[in-house]
């Protein structure tokens, strides 16, 4: 029995859909009944007690920031023998030094290493998923705000992620393996807007964002907490330095497939992102 963290998510929906396209015995951890969601459910979530009786394996999906979640589902699985825990991590935690935000997942990662639970990692780029974020500013004036030209990212569809999760959960040979998730393109922001614009068939304009503090600034008018600032600064630099973008093979490793075109995702949301 396999249980889904982040089910009712961008990658946890999808995940679903694969591991019932495989036929896998899941099911799902949800707060309240989803009669949206075609999976046996487990009510319940991360800030409480998660019963893992019979369950052998994980996909363990931890948002924000901290590790309590992540350490209230390590002591529940070691209790009842779980025998895998497949991690959501993130690319972050390759840095060198490894950047704040990495580090959140750096910490969670050690955390299931000295459990001695078997386990895998998952560490994608940025989601395709991210693009619903520019929707406020184009739908009001049009624009989309720039503050990482001149770097390239090789953003990944969630569908992705999900097909290699589902692939990891349902096969051997996976234990103790860092899978380093990416896109098939490697593009600057501009070049994604335009990709974008194309699909919708409208103009947008790319404003440039001098700094990352500004950035900060736009996207927190109120002001942040100050790590969570700090973070997202360093977070942007870094990205900005990035003018290759990286890639790599592993979705077409563990699924067969090469990895979805952010093309490919803008038209299979066209009804969401008009």
């Amino acid at each position: 029995m396999l249980l889904v963290t982040g089910a009712t998510g961008h990658i946890g929906r999808k995940l679903v859909e694969e591991l019932n396209r495989r036929g896998a015995e899941f099911r799902a951890l949800v707060r309240s009944p989803r009669a949206d969601l075609p999976a046996e459910q487990q009510l319940g979530d991360l800030d409480g007690p998660v019963d893992l009786h019979g369950v052998d394996k994980v996909f363990l999906l931890v948002p924000g920031t901290g590790l309590a979640h992540t350490a209230k589902l390590i002591t529940a699985a070691r209790a009842a023998g779980v025998q895998h825990v497949v991690l959501l991590s993130s690319y972050a935690v390759l840095g060198d030094p490894i950047p704040a935000m990495g580090h959140w997942h750096h910490e969670r990662e050690q955390l299931i290493q000295d459990s001695g639970i078997p386990w895998t990692f998952l560490r994608p780029t940025g989601f395709h998923t991210n693009a619903f974020d520019w929707l406020p500013t184009i739908r009001a004036g049009g624009y989309v705000m720039d503050p990482i030209s001149p770097g390239r990212a090789a953003p990944i569809d969630p569908a992705d992620i999900a097909a290699v999760a589902a692939t990891v959960l349902t096969e051997d040979g996976h234990e103790k393996k860092e899978y380093t998730l990416t896109g098939p393109e490697s593009f600057t922001l501009p070049e994604q807007v335009a990709i974008l614009g194309d699909a919708i068939g409208r103009s947008i304009e790319v404003r440039p964002i001098e700094t990352p503090e500004d950035a900060v600034r736009f996207r927190y008018p109120d002001g942040a907490p100050s790590d969570l600032a700090a973070a997202i600064v360093e977070g942007l630099n870094l990205m900005r330095a990035d003018t290759i973008g990286l890639r790599t093979d592993d979705v077409r490793r563990l699924t067969g497939r090469e990895p979805r075109t952010f093309a490919a995702w803008c038209g299979d949301n066209l009804y969401l992102l008009k």
